[in-house]
């Protein structure tokens, strides 16, 4: 016999569990600060972003106009949320889904969506945006030589910002009880912001609605001026941003937007992450550093609620890794250790030394091959001294026979050691008073070297 499920609680698919997303209220990354600031938690939707809540519609209003029939295609152009959004959607419907996106993005995006069965194309990041290359163009020419299929067209398409008008907005409203005064949000498209902003703004033309833009961006510059001025900067920060005018960004419904450097997107995000608990990609530190700098002219009487738009975990290979952020100058700590310049120096080999008793033919062997000037002289893991390459050429073409003379026959004092943790300043002082380079110990071992190049280049950097 058939069990009754009407009294089991569940959902048809997981398209209806889409929206419907938490405010929490922000405590730390605030801390000092006079408003009452929530987040809008996008990443709980069950693609981890806000565009979810497009992809569905997208698609419905596709079916309803014929214009997408059983079997077909979804080719979008996207930086990863929509195309997932997309495949989600087309997954559950039965439609095969084609993504194109600049190579800039993260791999787990990529590997996101092929898990959805989606197809990635990666087109070249720094291309202009009509380029046959670039995302948006090979996306139009996948439309046109594949049957039965659609350009979801999130760009210029107004079933993205009615579908943040229908349900973002209205949820934002509830949630803080009517009592919102600013809105912040970053701008990809526009049309989460313009959703947003249309419905707020009916509701209470007072609130204020925010954005933040990427520095390198073209759109800031255009809500001021209405002039397009090209940018060649290309940014980090992915989803956010534009080099042209989207036809789903309406200006009206913005009041201000301010510009935000990757750097300060990916150190607020991290932060977020590390103090809050709340796990975020890079445009979320956009939009939170935007909304912590007009919360900084703001009273306690202000509600604002930002709107975080994706989960940090499609971004570990990139802003969560401290390598990358190291290689790309954002993670710049306030007490500069020995451990930070010594982890950012572009190559990190194995600690090249000399046994005390090897030749000096081999000591100059060995400067040669890794292009250094010094080598360590080391016995059983105990620096011993050190030998420069000028004082054994000089030596050796003043006496050739000294080329097979140990290197303990004419080396000097041992290099100055430096713990990893001790401040930059210890080792450059010591490196300013004629020492060539010190050594790098941890545990009382010798795990490296640094050398006046070393910190000139990174001081360079």
């Amino acid at each position: 016999m058939l069990k009754d499920i009407k009294n089991i609680q569940y959902h048809e698919s997981i398209l209806s569990t889409i929206g419907k997303t938490p405010l929490v209220k922000l405590n730390k990354v605030t801390r000092g600060l006079k408003p009452q600031i929530f987040a809008k938690l996008e990443s709980v939707n069950p693609g981890g972003s806000n565009k979810d809540r497009i992809g569905v519609d997208i698609i419905e209003d596709a079916e309803r106009e014929g214009r997408l029939k059983p079997g077909g295609t979804i080719v979008e152009a996207t930086s990863g949320n929509t195309g997932l959004g997309l495949a989600i959607a087309g997954a559950v419907k039965g439609y095969h889904c084609i993504c194109t996106m600049p190579d800039k993005m993260s791999i787990e995006k990529i590997r996101i969506l092929r898990a959805y069965g989606a197809e990635v194309v990666v087109t070249p990041t720094a291309v202009p945006h009509e380029s046959p290359e670039s995302y948006t163009e090979v996306a139009k020419r996948i439309v046109r030589e594949t049957p039965n299929s659609i350009l979801a067209n999130q760009y210029y398409n107004q079933k993205n910002p009615e579908a943040h008008y229908k349900t973002t907005g209205p949820e934002i409203w509830d949630q803080t009880g009517g009592q919102i005064d600013y809105f912040v949000a970053g701008i990809g498209t526009g049309g989460t912001i313009s959703g947003v902003g249309r419905y707020l703004k009916e509701k209470n033309p007072n609130v204020k609605i925010i954005a933040g833009d990427p520095k390198g961006s073209i759109l800031r510059d255009y809500f001021y001026s209405k002039k397009v001025t090209p940018s060649f900067k290309v940014y980090k920060v992915e989803g956010i941003g534009q080099d042209f005018i989207p036809g789903v960004l309406h200006f009206q419904f913005i009041d201000e937007i301010l510009e935000i450097s990757d750097k300060e997107s990916f150190v607020l995000a991290r932060r977020l992450t590390r103090e809050e608990g709340i796990f975020v990609g890079g445009s979320s530190g956009t939009a939170l550093a935007a909304a912590l700098k007009v919360a900084e002219q703001l009273t306690e009487k202000d509600v604002m609620v930002v709107l975080l738009a994706d989960s940090g975990e499609r971004y570990l290979s990139k802003m969560y890794d401290d390598d990358w952020m190291r290689e790309n100058r954002f993670l710049i700590p306030e007490r500069i250790t020995v451990r930070f310049v010594h982890e950012s120096k572009k190559t990190l080999p194995r600690l090249i030394s000399i046994d005390p008793v090897a030749t000096v033919r081999k000591a100059l062997d060995l400067i040669n091959q890794n292009n250094i000037s010094q080598l360590p002289v080391i016995d059983k893991g105990t620096s011993v001294g050190s030998v420069e390459e000028s004082d054994l050429m000089s030596a050796a073409l003043e006496n050739p026979a000294l080329f097979d003379a140990p290197v303990n026959s004419l080396m000097k004092s041992s290099f100055p050691r430096v713990h990893l943790d001790e401040l930059i300043s210890q080792a450059i002082q010591l490196l300013s008073k004629k020492h060539p380079a010190v050594l790098v110990e941890d545990d009382g071992k010798i795990v490296g070297i640094l050398t006046r190049y070393d910190v000139i280049e990174y001081m360079a950097r």
